[in-house]
């Protein structure tokens, strides 16, 4: 899907390889076998650390506190963005009392400069907000790739 953004922005065509899932493509690029991978900043930024791997850009909105030498994207395509995200969700009929007490703990936990620290190094930013936020952030995020889904007519097999 990042691919397919980056193409819709740019006009830039490359043939896509369709994998099931990260590991085969991920094997594949340190094979040689690819030559551009658009992965999860957290399944490659040991390679990249490690000299296996050459960074060409972060996808996110802003550089990656694990690498920040390495640009984003969008400096070079204006309005480029595409993350991935892990959230916490509940059924939609738990009470409130709970919900709340579930978040406070959660952003405490990633207020915590030992595990914000641990997160970064993996190659993540964390992010914590409200039940609210995440579900706006949800409907914008889905809303999104929606738009990016018909434009480029992908169809499920």
């Amino acid at each position: 899907m990042c691919w397919q953004l980056f193409k819709s922005m740019t006009g830039v065509d490359m043939l896509h390889v369709p994998y099931r899932g990260g590991g085969p493509a991920l094997a594949d690029l340190l094979a040689g076998q690819v030559q551009v991978y658009f992965g999860v900043l957290t399944g490659t930024v040991e390679y990249v650390k490690a000299g296996k791997l050459r960074a060409l850009a972060v996808t996110a909105a802003a550089r990656s506190e694990a690498l920040p030498e390495i640009p984003t994207v969008g400096e070079f395509v204006r309005g480029y963005e595409a993350t991935g995200w892990q959230g916490i969700v509940a059924p939609k009929n738990m009470p409130t009392e709970i919900v709340d007490k579930l978040n406070e703990e959660i952003r405490a936990a990633l207020s915590d400069p030992k595990m914000k620290a641990r997160i970064v190094d993996l190659g993540a930013t964390p992010f914590a907000s409200s039940p609210a936020e995440f579900r706006k952030f949800i409907l914008e995020y889905t809303e999104k790739w929606g738009e990016v889904i018909r434009a480029a007519n992908i169809r499920a097999e």
